[in-house]
């Protein structure tokens, strides 16, 4: 078992490779011929935290790569691939021409829906309407936490890198899964090549719904085929689910329209303390990468030791959060004295 493993890892890794190589070169040739500036531009506003244009077509480079590799890898998951790729050409209109909220939130329940439809899981239909919603959540949830050079790109490569492993050494191993993911995390790395600070290019709606999708339709996958509990993908990306719920908790308690963007997201208050992109998405990192190293462990213990595992894990990113919180005042209270 062990070899036969290892087998698959080396496929993975080539997979990664080719996903890697194709991102690199959609994306150069998109700068190069200066389609890129055409197709979709990012203008800074009192709401981001970038100074200059620069162009939204990550996911012009991501997303066809990673739905032909799925196809070709992992056949039995083409309906997730066709879904991400429908949600890709949606968000490029909107990248471009602006939809409303209600369209967009429309077109990802309905992707959702026609997941958990198509792949039912036996549980009562109350249970499965609140999955449609938290997965419909994860959808927007990259949308919301798109807003760092290199976070995104990086939670992508840690969380699919995660999923790639989680699924190769799982009990029921789904060797298909673990390709397809192996896919989107060396299509990740190739983004990431431009969007590391400082950003050539952002990853856009295009890229970031249709990877939400995917981290979403994998993690339920996953748990559908008994290759994990339903802990693995939410402990998987935790960080940027505790970040984006919280913060959207404390704009609806505050009766703000939610989906305007804003920059009160944690990330972003780091980023704005003086941390800046790079220390900051470097600190993400390094939590993601320790969430995902025990969820990976958790897998071969009993469940009773795997949700003291989560518990705990929940309650650091919880002290993580309230250390921000309390930096970002203190930031707060010394720019309030200086003026």
């Amino acid at each position: 078992m062990p070899i036969l493993i290892l087998h698959y890892a080396v496929v993975c890794l080539f997979l990664a490779a080719i996903a890697f190589a194709g991102v690199v070169t959609l994306l150069s040739f998109l700068l190069k011929t200066g389609l890129a500036w055409y197709l979709a531009t990012d203008l800074p506003n009192e709401r981001t935290l970038h100074f200059k244009p620069t162009p939204r077509i990550g996911g012009l480079g991501v997303v066809p790569v990673v739905a032909v590799l799925i196809w070709l890898v992992a056949p039995i998951l083409w309906l997730i691939a066709l879904a991400a790729l429908l949600l890709s050409a949606l968000s490029q209109i909107d990248d471009c021409r602006g939809l409303s909220a209600r369209v967009r939130f429309a077109a990802h329940l309905v992707a959702v829906s026609m997941l958990v439809i198509t792949y039912r899981v036996p549980m009562p239909g109350l249970i499965l309407i609140i999955i449609v919603f938290f997965l419909a959540w994860t959808v927007n949830l990259y949308n919301f936490m798109d807003g760092a050079d290199g976070l995104a790109g990086g939670m992508t490569l840690l969380g699919f890198g995660g999923y790639t492993v989680g699924a190769l050494i799982s009990k029921q191993s789904d060797v298909q899964l673990s390709m397809a993911c192996s896919a989107v995390t060396g299509a990740a790395a190739g983004f990431l090549l431009f969007n590391f600070h400082p950003a050539k290019v952002f990853l856009g709606d295009s890229g970031s719904i249709p990877l939400g999708f995917l981290a979403g339709a994998f993690g339920y996958w996953g748990y559908k085929g008994g290759v994990w509990p339903a802990w693995f993908p939410m402990l998987t990306f935790l960080p940027f689910i505790g970040d984006a719920s919280v913060t959207l908790i404390k704009r609806v308690m505050r009766r703000e329209l939610f989906w305007i963007p804003h920059r009160e997201h944690y990330y972003q208050r780091m980023v704005r303390s003086g941390l800046g992109h790079t220390i900051t998405v470097l600190i993400w990192y390094c939590v993601i990468a320790v969430g995902i190293i025990f969820s990976v462990i958790a897998l071969r213990f009993d469940p009773i030791y795997q949700w003291i595992i989560v518990m705990g894990w929940i309650l650091v990113i919880i002290v993580i959060g309230v250390e921000i919180d309390r930096r970002w005042h203190c930031h707060m209270s010394k720019f309030s004295h200086r003026i």
